[in-house]
């Protein structure tokens, strides 16, 4: 495929997105508007970004990639993260009527608004959102440099830059709206790669036929092993539970019943969806078995059996995986940038007249260290896998515990953060260790639950009722709303 032709479509693909953002988010006045989309989303346009984000760098380069050397494993990542959407559905839309803005705001209201869990909630969830965001940008620039003849650093920077003008422009407004028409592309791309590239190959049976033995074993246990498969899992679904992106997109919903329909709807597709980027995995290793980088697989498949035109708009659609959740990532860490971290720095809360540009040139500064991280790594599964381990399964055992147990408080919810984090870096430190688990996520989740308890159950209960914390912070947000 010429480059220059992929590049020119891309280009052209960027400039509308970027003129879509513009014309949606004409009427912003303030930084709920640009942050939150006024707090006012429809049920299709919370399914259109959730879908999108989902269907995002682990599914296109990750879960394909991991497919492609493991077989039905591949699965994993699209069970864990249904499964995660779901569970969001259950148990957290519900905190869409307490107005939150940030996770660290609604992290500290279940231990009585204590600043110092709000503060370091903040750091480690603003650290989260830089990797989510550094990670999509890998994804992003391994796929347009093997397309293209760019450098891995050149097409890391073309991606940050492709989302970043759309994003700085429109807000979350225009993330939404983006996200949308991209999972539409997302899905009809992925759905034709997949009929497409079994036919290429002969048939069913001949894709079966064509991997290891032990790759079309249940869901790849046979060559991955139990433990590591339920890790891999399991480190999709907490992520999901404890990452930003998705908090806002509770946050911004226009009603409880907004947010838990469309999380169920997208929990839904996309546990139908799951097994499509192992279809997509195993069709390119029947095809070449002998790929340098499994990375590779999708865009591989998609020069390899769709005619010219159409292979362009399935990369096109792969692509636009990558943006669409860097992008709604971009937004949850400037929010928390700006309610959370800017306070903890100056003492106050920025002016409300200057949210909007505060915003901007935070998203600037935010892509920009993003951007500096991705170029030092190409290891997405890996990479996706130690940052939740490490920075997210405390966040997702904290969450839990302090929505549904009263006694929980932050001495509790301090241990449960850095038992997990521990935990992580011990076992990712011991090669045996992460060996036998394959990522740290389940030791790591286990630790955080049992720190948090019995720290909390041998410290002093709350006094502050969650009425007054409420309180608290809702007159902190009303200096910026």
């Amino acid at each position: 495929m010429e480059s220059s032709l992929f590049l020119t479509i891309f280009l052209i693909y960027v400039v509308f997105m970027i003129a879509l953002g513009w014309f949606v988010s004409r009427k912003q006045t303030t930084g709920e508007d640009f942050l939150l989309g006024g707090r006012d989303m429809p049920i299709f346009l919370t399914i259109g970004t959730t879908v999108a984000t989902m269907v995002g760098t682990g599914s296109s380069m990750g879960a394909v990639g991991f497919a492609y050397d493991n077989g039905w494993a591949g699965t994993l990542y699209g069970l864990g993260g249904a499964i995660g959407i779901l569970l969001l559905a259950w148990l957290i839309a519900p905190v869409r009527e307490h107005r939150f803005m940030t996770m660290s705001e609604e992290l500290s209201y279940y231990v009585g608004a204590n600043p110092l869990i709000k503060n370091v909630v903040a750091v480690l969830i603003f650290i989260a959102s830089i990797g989510w965001l550094g990670a999509h940008m890998i994804g992003g620039g391994i796929y347009l440099a093997w397309v293209t003849d760019l450098s891995p650093s050149a097409a890391k920077v073309v991606v940050a830059m492709g989302f970043a003008v759309y994003v700085v422009i429109g807000g979350y407004t225009a993330v939404v709206w983006t996200d949308t028409i991209q999972a539409v592309i997302l899905f009809v791309g992925f759905i034709l790669m997949a009929v497409v590239s079994i036919e290429h190959v002969g048939g069913w049976s001949v894709l079966l036929e064509a991997q290891p033995l032990e790759n079309v074993s249940l869901l790849g246990l046979d060559k991955v092993g139990l433990i590591p498969a339920m890790s891999l899992a399991a480190a999709i679904l907490v992520g999901i539970l404890a990452t930003p992106s998705y908090r806002q997109r509770i946050y911004s919903a226009k009603s409880v019943s907004a947010a838990r329909k469309s999380f169920i709807l997208s929990g839904c597709l996309y546990l139908l969806f799951s097994f499509i980027p192992a279809l997509i995995g195993m069709a390119a290793y029947a095809i070449d078995g002998n790929l340098k980088e499994a990375t590779f697989a999708f865009p591989f498949s998609a020069i390899q059996v769709l005619p010219l035109w159409i292979g362009i708009v399935v990369l096109i659609a792969g692509l636009s995986a990558t943006m669409s959740s860097a992008s709604s990532d971009a937004i949850a860490a400037v929010s928390i940038l700006l309610r959370d971290i800017f306070g903890l720095v100056t003492g106050k809360m920025p002016d409300k007249e200057k949210m909007i540009p505060f915003s901007r040139f935070g998203l600037i500064l935010i892509i920009a260290v993003a951007l500096v991280f991705a170029l030092t790594s190409n290891d997405i599964i890996g990479y996706i896998t130690k940052m939740i381990s490490t920075i997210m399964s405390g966040l997702c055992v904290c969450s839990l515990l302090g929505k549904f147990w009263p006694r929980y408080n932050w001495q509790g919810a301090l241990a449960t953060l850095l038992g997990g984090s521990v935990t992580s870096i011990l076992v990712i430190s011991v090669n045996p260790w992460l060996e036998f688990w394959g990522n740290p996520i389940l030791p790591a989740v286990l630790v955080a639950l049992l720190v948090g308890v019995i720290t909390a159950m041998i410290t002093p209960a709350s006094t502050i009722l969650a009425e007054e914390a409420l309180d608290i912070l809702a007159r902190e947000r009303a200096q910026i709303e």
